[in-house]
């Protein structure tokens, strides 16, 4: 049976060690260029957007074929938005 409080010991060491490479990283690199930042907003954009859209029209096709509302417009759109996040969360853990 491992013990709980050495679990937590090595995640903060493990999250030391992360916080050290990324300020050594910074301060090889320096900062990024504003116009990188922005371009990153706009993909993380598209990321979440393009799946929700995705989500939303082929869910009204499915609804209009099968006759049930809105059932599964909502709950592909949802499913749509869910996959953005996760792709935007994805790649921002990237950069």
């Amino acid at each position: 049976m491992t013990d709980p409080r050495r679990e937590d010991h090595d995640d903060m060491e493990e999250a030391i060690e992360l916080r050290k490479a990324r300020r050594d990283r910074w301060q090889r690199e320096g900062e990024r260029p504003i116009w990188k930042n922005m371009s990153m907003f706009g993909a993380l954009g598209w990321l979440i957007v393009v799946p929700t859209l995705l989500g939303v029209f082929a869910g009204r096709w499915l609804d209009d074929k099968l006759g049930s509302g809105i059932t599964i417009t909502g709950a592909l759109t949802f499913l749509g938005a869910c996959l953005g996040f996760y792709l935007a969360w994805k790649r921002m853990t990237q950069e």
